[in-house]
């Protein structure tokens, strides 16, 4: 008898069938590199270099109502999101639990018409967060924007950063619904505290001392619409440079102002407002 005896002393019956099962399995064993798919297997021992995240945005919105009926909305057949911040988020083992309703492989139909840097339809290419938030409310002195509660703002900072750290993300890439659609939307609207979240680590915010510097260069010789335009255009809105204080200019300026000046947002570019959008160009652009 040639090749290798094995004895197998004090193993038998069931053990020694148990055994021989395991002998078996190890010796077919398959890679972890080869995946098995719906007729087919995939073998991806070798992997390209040349590629880079289909994400490359994030954009917030807030949803304009409860969670129940957002939830509703957003599980329906229209519209969608990758996540859901509740606005009292329920915890577990001390951590935020948000609710995701679209794998972030697949698109999610969040911002519809829009565009960011030179690319439209940003469903293809971005990741959605709703933030519950009734948005602006109707009361007898006029319009109120609600505010966002410390741990609903906590479970967007930790949701965002994880996504941020993953694709990584360009700051000037974290948007609001209304940068990437002037004038069709107005969230995650002028409460949402853009400032913090950048202090965070998340997002876009001017330097204070380059803000400064424009202030003072500006005070007597504001640049004119069109330069203010190009300069719109070129931190990433969609603008055409028209030299006229136009109603797409306005709008996107109302964009801009609900998210880099939040105190003032009525469309007009005053020196502060030019002033955020120079340092902003500076620093990222």
């Amino acid at each position: 008898m040639t090749g290798p005896i094995f004895t197998l002393r004090g193993v038998g019956g069931p053990r020694l069938v148990l055994l021989l099962a395991l002998v078996v399995a190890i010796a077919g064993c398959t890679p972890a590199t080869l995946k098995q798919r719906n007729g087919y297997w995939a073998d991806q021992a070798q992997q390209a270099q040349a590629y880079n995240h289909r994400v490359r945005f994030l954009v917030l919105h807030y949803t304009g109502g409860n969670e129940a009926r957002a939830i509703q909305v957003l599980t329906g057949p229209n519209v969608s999101s990758h996540y859901v911040v509740s606005d009292a988020p329920p915890r577990r083992g001390g951590a935020p639990v948000v609710y995701q309703l679209v794998d972030e492989n697949a698109r999610a139909w969040h911002a519809g018409r829009s565009a960011w840097a030179g690319r439209r339809h940003l469903n293809d290419s971005s990741i959605g967060i709703e933030i519950v938030n009734p948005g602006p409310v109707d009361t007898p002195s006029g319009k109120v924007w609600r505010g966002f509660s410390g741990e609903q703002l906590a479970a967007v900072i930790a949701l965002a950063r994880d996504i941020i750290a993953r694709y990584d993300i360009a700051p000037e890439n974290v948007l609001g619904h209304a940068d990437v659609s002037p004038g069709r939307k107005i969230d995650p609207g002028p409460a949402f505290p853009w400032e913090q979240l950048y202090r965070q680590g998340i997002g876009a915010w001017p330097d204070a001392a380059t803000v400064n510097a424009y202030r003072d260069r500006f005070r007597y010789d504001m640049p004119g619409i069109a330069a203010i335009q190009s300069a719109l255009s070129r931190y990433g809105y969609e603008l055409d440079v028209t030299g006229v204080l136009d109603q797409p200019t306005h709008a996107v300026i109302v964009s801009f102002q609900m998210h880099f000046r939040p105190q003032r947002y009525d469309g007009i570019p005053d020196l502060e407002t030019v002033a955020r959008l120079w340092a902003l160009n500076d620093k990222y652009r």
